[in-house]
């Protein structure tokens, strides 16, 4: 069964979300405090973090930037912070969505399951499926995995659509919208600079030098594309 961890101090809301979750076959577990959350994002290991941002012990800014040190594990944002500087920031963290309370519970479900559906393998999917190679870089569809240099690098699911979109293509030039489309973000809380900050993020997980990328270019006034001699 599929895994989701609830990090919200709110009883109702957490027990609101909670009965949703579970009537579409979730395994839900709750944590109402920062510090008890992020112990068990770690030991746990669930498919999934729903994370409040106000939370007692540790916020949530600081749980999602723990997480990012070493998992991939996909992270939805709960927040009734609807500024673009904060939503900018929990991209630039490494949140793969961002809700902005009050909402939908059975919205969030449904985020719940696009995430999900991106990050899991399809059904018959094999590790012995392709690999893409460009330079030092190896990327795996299936496996949901990139290394560099023959180190993994652990990227959220956005920066892997984004750099999965990129390798498909060397040469090729695509708009902002576009890796909109490739990451499947299309919904009310998506801002201008999303793909932006992901851009950033992943220069400085995969390059060199992030202020000179080598893989990752960008072609002013339209978009970004992987540099094509790396074959």
């Amino acid at each position: 069964m599929t895994t989701i961890l609830l990090a919200e101090d709110d009883a109702n809301m957490a027990a609101l979300m909670q009965r949703y979750l579970e009537r579409d076959s979730f395994d839900v577990l709750v944590e109402p405090d920062g510090v008890r959350a992020l112990r068990a994002a770690r030991e746990q290991a669930p498919d999934l973090l729903l994370l409040d941002i106000m939370l007692p012990g540790l916020d949530g800014w600081e749980i999602c930037r723990e997480l990012r040190r070493t998992s991939a594990i996909p992270i939805i944002i709960l927040s009734a912070r609807l500024d673009e500087a904060d939503r900018i920031a929990g991209l630039r963290l490494g949140a793969d969505d961002y809700v902005i309370k009050p909402f939908s519970p059975a919205e969030v479900v449904e985020r719940v399951k696009a995430v999900l559906r991106r990050t899991q393998p399809a059904a018959g999917a094999t590790a012995e499926e392709e690999l893409l190679t460009r330079g030092a870089i190896v990327l795996s569809p299936g496996r949901f995995s990139v290394t560099v240099g023959g180190a993994p690098v652990a990227l959220t699911l956005s920066e892997f659509k984004i750099l999965e979109t990129l390798m498909r293509a060397p040469g090729r030039v695509y708009t902002r919208e576009q890796l909109l489309a490739a990451m499947h973000l299309d919904g009310g809380d998506v801002i201008d600079r999303t793909v932006d900050v992901h851009i950033v993020n992943l220069r400085r997980k995969i390059e060199r030098r992030p202020g000179a990328p080598s893989y990752i270019q960008t072609v002013r006034g339209v978009g970004y594309r992987f540099a094509e001699p790396f074959q």
